[in-house]
C-alpha cells in the first residue's frame, strides 16, 4: 500500500485556538486536494508553543502576571468534546483525509494542561490521543504527566500510526512500547529545530524500521501577540527554525528537513517497503532477544483497529 503524507511546518495564531484552526482548516484543504491522505501538524500548534516564556515562576514564587498568562493559555487549549475539538473532527471527515495534530490539552472540570497528540479519522472521527509522559525542564510547571494509557496506537486503512512528542523520543522504552506494537509510520511532532534532530529522526527510522514523519512549527518573536513580545525580548528573533523531516524505513531522508520558513513536506509511503528492510535488522523480530530481555509497559492500550 502506497499513501501520501504532508508534514505541515506553519506559524499558529499564538494563544486564539479558533484563528489557529482556520489555519489548520485552509492548509488540510490545500494537501487534501494535493492528495494528503495524512496530515501532522506539531507540538502544542493549538495554541501555540510558549517558547521563552516563564510565566512568571521561579523556585518558591509566582507572580500574578505569569498566572493572568496561565489563564489565558489554558482558556485557548483545547478540550475533547468542545467546539474546536467537534471542528477539527469535521475537518478530517469533509477532507477525507488522517488528521494529527499536537494541541495543548485542557481536561474538562479542571485547571490541569497536557502536551497531546490528537489523532482523527476520516470514517470515525476522533481515535485517540497520546499525552506527553515528561514534559522537558520548564514545560512541566505548565504541563502535566500522561501515563501509560495514552500510548495509543492505531491500525488504520492506511496503516498503522503511532507516535511521541518531541523529547520523548530520547526515552529508549518508551520508543519501545511503539516499536512493540508494530507501527509503520512513526509520528513525531516537536519543538526541537536544533539539526541534531534530524539525526535523532533518522535513528528511530533506522532502529524501527519504520517511516518516521517529524514535524516542528516555524515562528519568530513578531508573531506573538505584541503584549507578550516583552517577555521575549532577550531571545533571538527566530524562535523556531523548523526542521520538519520525513525519513524512510531505511533511514534515508526522503523529504526536508526544512528550516527558517513555513512550508509543507509530502512524501509517497510505500508500506510495501517496510519488510525489506526488516530482514536484517528487526527491533520486535530476531534482534529483540526475548530470551535475554522482558520489556512491558503498564497500561499500554492494545492497538486500536480500525473498522
Amino acid at each position: 500500500m502506497k499513501i501520501k503524507a504532508a508534514v505541515i511546518q506553519a506559524t499558529p495564531v499564538f494563544f486564539n485556538i479558533d484563528k489557529t484552526i482556520d489555519k489548520v482548516e485552509r492548509l488540510v484543504e490545500e494537501n487534501a486536494k494535493n492528495g494528503s491522505q495524512l496530515i501532522l501538524f506539531p507540538e502544542s500548534f493549538i495554541p501555540g508553543y510558549p517558547r521563552g516564556f516563564s510565566f512568571g515562576a521561579n523556585v518558591g514564587k509566582r507572580t500574578n502576571e505569569g498566572r493572568e498568562l496561565y489563564k489565558t493559555y489554558l482558556e485557548n487549549s483545547l478540550e475533547i468534546g468542545s467546539p474546536q475539538f467537534i471542528r477539527l473532527e469535521n475537518i478530517s471527515k469533509k477532507y477525507k483525509v488522517y488528521l494529527v495534530i499536537g494541541a495543548t490539552e485542557r481536561e474538562a472540570n479542571n485547571g490541569s494542561l497536557y502536551c497531546s497528540m490528537f489523532y482523527f479519522s476520516p470514517k470515525n472521527g476522533f481515535l485517540g490521543r497520546h499525552q506527553k509522559i515528561k514534559p522537558t525542564g520548564v514545560e512541566r510547571l505548565i504541563w502535566g504527566e500522561g501515563d501509560g494509557s495514552s500510548l495509543v496506537t492505531f491500525d488504520t486503512k492506511i496503516g498503522k500510526l503511532g507516535g511521541l512528542i518531541c523529547w520523548e523520543n530520547y526515552m529508549p522504552e518508551a520508543r519501545m512500547s511503539m516499536y512493540q506494537k508494530g507501527i509503520e509510520i512513526y509520528l513525531a511532532p516537536t519543538a526541537d529545530a536544533r539539526s541534531s534532530w534530524t539525526d535523532t529522526m533518522k535513528h528511530i527510522a533506522l532502529e524501527g524500521r519504520c517511516y518516521v514523519l517529524g514535524c516542528n512549527q516555524f515562528f519568530t518573536k513578531a508573531d506573538y501577540p505584541k503584549k507578550y513580545q516583552i517577555l521575549v525580548e532577550e531571545e533571538p528573533e527566530m524562535l523556531s527554525a523548523g526542521g520538519s523531516i520525513i525519513v524512510a524505513p531505511s533511514g534515508e531522508v526522503i523529504s526536508g528537513p526544512l528550516f527558517g520558513k513555513e512550508g509543507v513536506l509530502t512524501a509517497e509511503l510505500d508500506l510495501g517497503e517496510i519488510s525489506k528492510y526488516k530482514m536484517d535488522f528487526d527491533v520486535i523480530g530476531h534482534y529483540s532477544r526475548n530470551d535475554i530481555f522482558n520489556f512491558k509497559v503498564s497500561n499500554q492500550p492494545e492497538m486500536f483497529k480500525e473498522s
